[in-house]
């Protein structure tokens, strides 16, 4: 890997996961148009990311990266755009109140359009057509047209990005994140729910907090941090040539940056050493994400932390482990311990979602919401023991009310699947039981606080 490096250096090694485009000459066009767009996020906002993720690295902030298994053309509006924006509001306000640590939001959206696929192909009866790879590449629907890798849809999923994006940043400078609008953030198909109460208590203590700090004769408007906060987006990098399009040199540094989204992250199926995923990664100074699964060896870890962070940055690199609840015991100790032992500096993250895929008895493809939990819980207990931080989760979810992982408050069952269940690809945890999680991780934060000598600094904002 001490090759020189180029943002098309990705091109001379193999790779995985990539459509097999029929028009060479049409995704080469393409690939040329979107170079010469304007990028869709800013070196220095990345640079920013991976400021805030330092602090999750020193144990002094948590990690909330969640959002849509893939986004969807069809579903592309201003009112599902605001309701995830909601739920992760409501999120990052439990967690950073009862937990006591400040919250980096970071959304899998504005660009999580691609996916990758256990095999090539699917068959339905004697029909075998290419698989679905997210609407960046092809169409959900079965018919050879609709399968068919088609570069214009980059386009697409460029422009869509730039529309989300654009309302992203209203809602978190606007005036929508105040924290004195933190009633209104709630969902009204979960006004009746528990987690609709338990908010609702949140929240009047915190209304009470503000109330108490202007009769002291403060001025809240001048302090920003309670008027707005920051959301950073983020996807897995599986097209490279959509992605090397966009990788721009900085003008104040001299780095590249990936100006597709402010961090990216690898697959566990696109992380071979020698392979073009890894060799794009290694050149581009975003913060960055390597998803760690079971067939993953310890060896292997430390040859990729030292190809993507050789100096050792803090807030360079997050690992995000995606064993399922039956596995993090026998996998993640290990890796643990083992970065600890090369003095590695890393934002250790859960996918309690990948390792944790069923099928249910009605053949839908589900995740049961006690394995989720239970695997987020192993990730605390297991970086306790170990004397590590657990510094965040990423999560499959959407502000939608959506019957797609079993369980939960409302006790979703096989045969409730069949309601709602709305995603082009994986389960994701609906509004309800995404607040549920936030609940459960703020109780877990708060007991990793109480066994520590010293406190974590106060929380300022969201």
């Amino acid at each position: 890997m001490s090759e020189r490096w180029t943002p098309d250096s990705w091109r001379s090694k193999p790779v995985q996961q990539m459509p097999d485009y029929p028009d060479l000459k049409h995704l080469g066009e393409v690939e040329a148009q979107l170079a010469s767009f304007p990028p869709l996020v800013f070196a220095g906002e990345a640079r920013n990311l991976k400021k805030q993720l330092a602090r999750v690295c020193a144990g002094e902030a948590f990690l909330l990266q969640g959002g849509d298994c893939a986004e969807s053309f069809a579903e592309h509006g201003a009112n599902n755009i605001r309701d995830f924006f909601r739920v992760l509001l409501q999120m990052a306000v439990v967690m950073t109140y009862a937990g006591a640590v400040p919250v980096v939001k970071v959304g899998r959206i504005a660009g999580q359009f691609a996916k990758p696929r256990s095999s090539p192909f699917e068959k339905r009866d004697a029909v075998e057509l290419p698989s679905y790879r997210g609407d960046i590449v092809n169409d959900i629907g079965f018919t050879v047209e609709a399968r068919t890798p088609d570069p214009h849809r980059q386009l697409m999923a460029y422009r869509q990005s730039a529309a989300t994006l654009n309302l992203l940043r209203a809602f978190a400078t606007g005036g929508y994140a105040n924290l004195g609008s933190v009633h209104q953030w709630m969902l009204g198909f979960l006004k009746d729910s528990q987690q609709s109460r338990r908010y609702k208590e949140l929240a009047d203590r915190i209304s009470d907090a503000l109330n108490f700090m202007r009769a002291c004769g403060l001025n809240l408007e001048s302090h920003p941090e309670l008027r707005s906060t920051e959301i950073f987006t983020s996807h897995e990098a599986l097209l490279l040539g959509y992605e090397q399009a966009f990788t721009r040199i900085d003008s104040t540094t001299g780095d590249w940056y990936a100006t597709s989204g402010h961090m990216l992250w690898i697959g566990d199926r696109t992380r071979q050493l020698d392979h073009g995923h890894i060799e794009y990664f290694r050149g581009i100074r975003n913060p960055i994400g390597l998803k760690c699964g079971p067939s993953l060896k310890t060896d292997e870890l430390l040859k990729l932390i030292d190809i993507l962070n050789p100096d050792n940055e803090p807030g360079r690199l997050t690992l995000i482990s995606r064993f399922g609840a039956e596995k993090i015991g026998d996998h993640l100790p290990a890796m643990i311990r083992a970065v600890q032992r090369e003095g590695r500096a890393v934002v250790w993250s859960c996918d309690p979602m990948h390792g944790n895929t069923v099928s249910s008895t009605t053949g839908y493809k589900t995740r049961p919401f006690d394995r989720i939990l239970s695997e987020v819980k192993s990730f605390f207990s297991i970086h306790g023991a170990e004397g590590s931080h657990p510094g965040g989760v990423h999560l499959e979810m959407t502000g939608q009310d959506v019957t797609e992982c079993l369980g939960g408050a409302r006790a979703i069952t096989d045969e409730d699947l069949n309601n709602r269940y709305h995603t082009a690809c994986d389960p994701r945890l609906n509004a309800e039981q995404s607040i549920d999680m936030a609940f459960l991780i703020a109780e877990l934060l708060k007991q990793g606080r109480a066994g520590k000598t010293s406190p974590m600094p106060a929380a300022a904002g969201l």
